[in-house]
């Protein structure tokens, strides 16, 4: 159900801890080749506790535009293989072994840190030395905390407590384009953080998965992808009409191109909560 509550949205100076209440803060909100904007990764924070969901190409840099060093960030989780969502993470296990000598946290699943492994990050890690004769390996760069299975919302999805965070891990039909469902599509996940707000990550339209969360948590904010041409393996805005008012007047659009001031007025006038900014704070409540 959806369960609206009351949201602060503030942009103010970066720290990584709050009073503890449950914050998110869009390090960027762009799409995969904005050039104004930073890619559509966010951190949640919440007390002294911290969690950067997505670590993109051009997340270090942003984080260096806001005084705090990279390097700085303990948590990681990553929604999928794009650059956009983890090309900083090469520079984070390398500061992290080299620089700072000190492991860096993620929350991933066996099947997805085989994947984001073997495909994506070896090439640049694993040869740098040898650790006793072997080659690196992927817990040699980071200090794994792996997810529990869940059941109950129609796809794979995982759980876990950490740090004060809930999050439930739920998959998503984001890639490639001839995917008939998430069945089909390579790993991609969303996330239900603290049981009330739904964070899609990158999802073609997919009906069927808000209406599982809907109808499985009380969510009070949804931050959706969007993008404004037919097609393609986000989710277009035409789609996005075709929802209930309710679930519109809670949502907030993200991974969205430079020019999207063009379209804030039409986002608002078709009952949208408007688009995602980055370097805001979007502050919920403590319940």
């Amino acid at each position: 159900m959806i369960k609206k509550s009351s949201l602060h949205i503030e942009k103010r100076p970066l720290s990584l801890k709050n009073n503890g209440h449950l914050s998110l803060f869009p390090v960027g909100t762009g799409s995969a080749f904005t050039k104004k904007l930073y890619q559509n990764n966010v951190l949640l924070i919440k007390g002294d506790q911290h969690i950067m969901v997505d670590c993109g190409t051009r997340t270090p840099e942003a984080f260096y535009t806001l005084g705090v060093p990279i390097t700085t960030i303990e948590n990681f989780l990553v929604t999928h293989s794009h650059a956009d969502h983890i090309g900083g993470l090469e520079e984070v296990m390398l500061m992290g072994r080299y620089v700072t000598k000190k492991k860096p946290n993620i929350i991933i699943t066996p099947e997805y840190q085989k994947m984001l492994w073997e495909y994506s990050l070896r090439g640049g890690a694993a040869y740098n030395e040898r650790n006793g004769g072997s080659l690196l390996h992927f817990d040699d760069f980071f200090t794994v905390y792996a997810p529990e299975p869940v059941t109950g919302l129609g796809r794979d999805a995982w759980r876990i407590e950490y740090r004060g965070f809930s999050l439930t891990l739920i998959r998503t039909m984001h890639y490639p384009d001839s995917a008939k469902s998430w069945r089909e599509s390579a790993y991609s996940i969303g996330l239900v953080i603290d049981d009330r707000i739904f964070f899609t990550g990158d999802t073609r339209f997919d009906p069927e998965l808000i209406h599982a969360v809907v109808d499985s948590y009380p969510i009070e904010w949804i931050f959706h992808d969007v993008q404004f041409f037919p097609g393609g393996v986000h989710t277009p805005f035409d789609d996005l009409l075709t929802l209930p008012d309710q679930y519109r007047e809670v949502m907030h659009l993200m991974h969205y191109p430079d020019t999207f001031q063009e379209k804030e007025q039409l986002v608002l006038d078709n009952g949208f909560a408007g688009f995602v900014h980055q370097h805001h704070y979007y502050d919920f409540p403590a319940v």
